[in-house]
């Protein structure tokens, strides 16, 4: 039988060829795709957040382990699609207007993508309008990530865009970055903050009641 403790296993240790050929075997011999992806995907994620959380893993290990999950998807979502096992939640993630990191806002992305959610990544340099399309397209939780404190204002311009838009209450909006913190959330007006991708991941969950 398919063993989907040594898939998420080879997603922790960073293994995409196994976790590739565990997956395709998981679903040869008829197991659900969503339980390959709660207790394998997921389940080896969850445990990449922890030891993250706790530094026992550092960023290098987490974008290894996060492309293991990512090779795993790429057999998985048709299968899901098909299916019909919907996702969490869609959640749009970007790097705000004027600013050109992308390293923390890839990490937070695989990691939402590897707790079962879908991810709309609208990159970096993302202006409050495509946030505001991104809720029309029906994005329940909205991800703005900011390295920069000459950048951070554009945060609370997208929050004032949704408003004026008259999506502001369609969505939940998190924040995240170096110099972000959760004064500045509670200042904006932001559903919450996440000072790493673990706890992203823990905020989206517990905004959307999951």
């Amino acid at each position: 039988m398919a063993d989907l403790e040594s898939l998420a296993q080879a997603i922790i240790n960073g293994k995409a060829p196994v976790a590739k050929e565990l997956t395709e075997q998981a679903l040869n011999e008829g197991v659900g795709p969503g339980d390959v992806l709660n207790n394998g995907l997921v389940a080896g994620m969850n445990v990449v957040g922890a030891k993250f959380k706790n530094n026992e893993f550092y960023v290098p290990e987490v974008l290894i382990a996060a492309r293991a999950m990512k090779s795993a998807m790429e057999i998985l979502r048709p299968k899901l699609a098909a299916g019909g096992i919907e996702p969490k939640g869609k959640v749009a993630i970007g790097t705000v207007r004027g600013d050109l990191h992308d390293i923390g806002k890839n990490l937070v992305a695989m990691m939402l993508e590897g707790a079962g959610f879908e991810i709309a990544d609208l990159g970096v340099d993302v202006k409050p309008e495509q946030f505001v399309e991104a809720v029309n397209d029906g994005a329940n939780a909205v991800c703005l990530s900011a390295l920069l404190t000459t950048t951070m204002p554009a945060m609370k311009e997208t929050i004032d865009a949704m408003s004026a838009a008259g999506v502001r209450n369609k969505t939940n909006v998190l924040i995240g970055g170096a110099p972000v913190t959760q004064n500045y959330c509670d200042e904006i007006g932001a559903d919450g903050y996440a000072p790493d991708a673990a706890s992203a991941v823990d905020k989206t969950k517990e905004l959307l009641h999951l």
